[in-house]
């Protein structure tokens, strides 16, 4: 019994099922063909590429964790402003809010991305320490830059001045206007002249419309409206003896302010006044507009800058900046910046977003006679027969000016070309044109002002442009009121629907019909049947009585021949 070994049952399952499988496995011999082996390799291939795919794409993936980081700055440059948060309860207005929120926020960082493709750089001037920038003339300019840039600095010696300049949008033409009826528009980088006329009386102002093809003229009298040949195409004569204009692009408003302190806004798109009132502050020879929010800057004799609009008839915010009359005013393409000049030489710049105290205070050798911001936010100032332009004078504090200009003229006015290093100044002799390094922004959007569209663009532009036209109701200070609710007088609403259930009727003035006692529904029904009984029973009667009048008519009467005459007539 010791000797033998013990048999679990375990140990017979294990054999019988190995026994089992034994006999299940069916055994096949292939032959290796050069097609089966071709297969095999071509899988075994296609395996190893995949691998190594893989392999490249992790390196890659260790290399470039992701999309490059975007600079904070670039950013700030491009931002929408702020979200509308999370005010909104209603989760299906919040979700489609959401949505709106990343489309915004996508557009900022495809903005900011597409910097880098932006070739153009700003210019600038540098010079040694010792040096300043303001000993570097036209000139020394000219010497030192290419053919095509040089070919920008020019002068034209005028009869009929002194001449007003000004740019149109995209920086390609220019038109000139003089005191003396000279009224002239031509491609200024080709020298192209569009036309030039006489109008024979004095130009006040001149100013470009929504194309190049369109000019307005203040002359003596009336408003006058030219085309790129000279003829003139209409003459507004409810805009009568205007001292300035100013065109506001998106909206096709032409606004004029004239000497009896008469304020107009023409829409030139459809040929209509949408706003003319008094200001009431007399003569404003001063006006400048907003590009920011579209709104009018006056400056009258007493040194006060009032802000106004087509539908208010109260300006929109008024702010004292000098004890004497002002002489210019400018606002940059931003609408922070508000710099203005008086007669007593000063000098100040203003945050108009809080219109708060002067942010910098300058004293200048005399009173300016221009002012005028750039697209990089350089601020030229005319003093007498002299230019002087600033850089970074709105931020800082500058202590000598950028660079300087000195003509043997007298300055009328002066306007920065767009997208060009190019100041235009109107003198007492003509017009003077001169580089100013740094000036002008260097990369410009096509669909927004194109300085080399074709006749085709431009219409196509025209169109677009009426189509997106902003109604004059929209000037405010702040252009984003549109985007907000308007809370208070929602509230207010909500409150007069609330006490509409509450109100007593209102007392109506009637006399009451009192009823005769002592009648029931049945005696009133047989009174009824009674008078109309007796309408039937007369009825009858005058029929009865007709019928005995045309009988008494048929029946023959009795003659009594020429005896006749004297028988009596029934009354």
């Amino acid at each position: 019994m010791k000797g033998k070994k013990m048999v679990r049952y375990f140990d017979t399952e294990s054999d019988n099922k190995d026994q089992d499988k034994d006999q299940n496995v069916k055994v096949f011999k292939i032959k290796s063909t050069a097609k089966i082996l071709k297969a095999q390799k071509y899988k075994k291939q296609q395996y190893n590429n995949v691998q190594t795919k893989k392999i490249e794409t992790e390196k890659k993936a260790e290399q470039y964790p992701g999309k490059a980081p975007i600079n904070p700055e670039k950013l700030e440059q491009h931002t929408r402003g702020e979200g509308i948060g999370k005010g909104v309860r209603h989760p299906l207005y919040a979700l489609k809010l959401k949505k709106r929120e990343n489309k915004f926020k996508y557009a900022e960082e495809q903005a900011a991305r597409a910097d880098i493709l932006l070739t153009e750089d700003q210019g600038f001037l540098e010079v040694d320490e010792d040096n300043r920038t303001t000993a570097i003339t036209q000139k020394v300019i000219a010497d030192n830059v290419d053919i095509t840039a040089a070919t920008k600095i020019f002068e034209l010696d005028l009869a009929f001045g002194p001449y007003q300049a000004k740019y149109s949008r995209n920086g390609r033409h220019l038109l000139l206007g003089s005191k003396k009826g000279h009224l002239a528009g031509f491609d200024w980088v080709t020298k192209k002249l569009h036309f030039e006329i006489n109008v024979m009386e004095s130009i006040h102002d001149i100013s470009w419309l929504h194309v190049e093809t369109m000019i307005a003229a203040a002359q003596k009298e009336w408003l006058y409206i030219y085309d790129n040949t000279g003829i003139e195409l209409h003459c507004v004569k409810r805009m009568d003896k205007i001292l300035k204009m100013e065109f506001l692009p998106y909206h096709f408003l032409l606004a004029a302010v004239n000497e009896y302190g008469f304020m107009s806004w023409l829409d030139i798109s459809i040929g209509e006044i949408v706003g003319h009132y008094n200001n009431h502050m007399g003569r404003t020879p001063v006006m400048t507009q907003n590009p920011f929010n579209a709104t009018l800057c006056l400056g009258n004799s007493k040194g006060v800058v009032s802000l106004w609009s087509p539908t208010v008839k109260k300006p929109l915010a008024k702010i004292l900046c000098h004890k004497t009359p002002l002489t210019a005013i400018a606002v940059d393409n931003r609408g922070m910046y508000m710099a203005t000049s008086g007669v007593d030489r000063s000098l100040k710049i203003w945050d108009i977003r809080n219109l708060d105290g002067p942010l910098q205070h300058y004293k200048l050798r005399s009173a300016p006679v221009d002012l005028e911001f750039s697209q990089k936010d350089m601020l030229a100032v005319g003093l007498g027969e002299v230019v002087e332009i600033y850089s970074n004078c709105c931020t800082q504090t500058s202590e000598s000016p950028y660079l300087r200009h000195r003509m043997a003229k007298s300055i009328n006015n002066f306007k920065f070309c767009p997208y060009e290093d190019v100041l235009g100044i109107g003198t007492s002799k003509g017009f003077s044109s001169i580089i100013v390094p740094g000036s002008g922004e260097p990369n410009f959007d096509a669909l927004e002002s194109n300085p080399f569209q074709t006749k085709k663009q431009r219409k196509e532009a025209e169109v677009k442009a009426l189509l997106e036209k902003i109604p004059a109701e929209l000037i405010t200070l702040n252009p984003f009121d549109v985007m907000e609710v308007d809370v208070p007088s929602m509230k207010d609403k909500m409150e007069a629907k609330k006490n509409l259930l509450y109100l007593r009727q209102q007392k109506v003035d009637f006399t009451p019909r009192h009823k005769k006692k002592g009648k029931t529904n049945i005696a009133r029904k047989k009174i009824m049947k009674e008078t109309a009984r007796k309408e039937f029973v007369n009825q009858a009667i005058e029929a009865k009585k007709i019928l005995a009048d045309s009988e008494k008519q048929n029946i023959p009467k009795q003659s009594f021949g020429v005896l006749d005459r004297f028988v009596p007539k029934p009354k």
